[in-house]
């Protein structure tokens, strides 16, 4: 069997697991158990929960803070701007930012104002000349906490 088509198979099963989830019997005692033998279990859950019930309201997702602290040396916010780099770049632009990957150009030396127009409105700025004449570049707006680093890093290597 295929690499591709093992993979396929173990993401269906993983799915199809999460689609079960717990029975009611998997959540019940059975006989000899602890709660069956009189013991009762530090945490009751109750039959139902109630969704009109204010303590079941679901808490408001906070905004997700940078994960790399503001306050960095330049050689901490160049290593931060790799690691971005490393994780979201490289599929495209290649292992080496000073050279042509199999689908983006060389970024060495890409600028803050490029990365904020290319990477979330995959656009241009004013007056720059692309060095492709492609449209494979897709948005990534979850890099824009990051672009800081990414262009630090970037900026360095040129």
């Amino acid at each position: 069997m295929s690499q591709r088509r093992n993979g396929i198979r173990w993401i269906w099963l993983a799915g199809f697991a999460l689609s079960l989830g717990c029975s009611e019997e998997a959540a019940t005692p059975s006989a000899g158990s602890a709660a069956s033998s009189g013991m009762a279990s530090a945490v009751e859950a109750p039959d139902r929960e109630d969704p009109t019930d204010p303590k079941m309201a679901l808490a408001p997702i906070a905004e997700t803070p940078s994960p790399v602290p503001q306050e960095l040396s330049a050689e901490e916010l160049i290593e931060a701007g790799r690691v971005v780099y490393n994780a979201s770049c490289i599929a495209c632009h290649g292992l080496d930012p000073t050279k042509d990957g199999a689908l983006g150009p060389a970024v060495a030396g890409a600028s803050l104002a490029l990365l904020e127009a290319r990477v979330l409105r995959v656009e241009y700025p004013d007056g720059y000349v692309p060095k492709r004449d492609t449209q494979v570049m897709l948005p990534l707006p979850h890099l824009e906490p990051r672009l800081v680093e990414l262009a630090a890093y970037l900026e360095a290597l040129d």
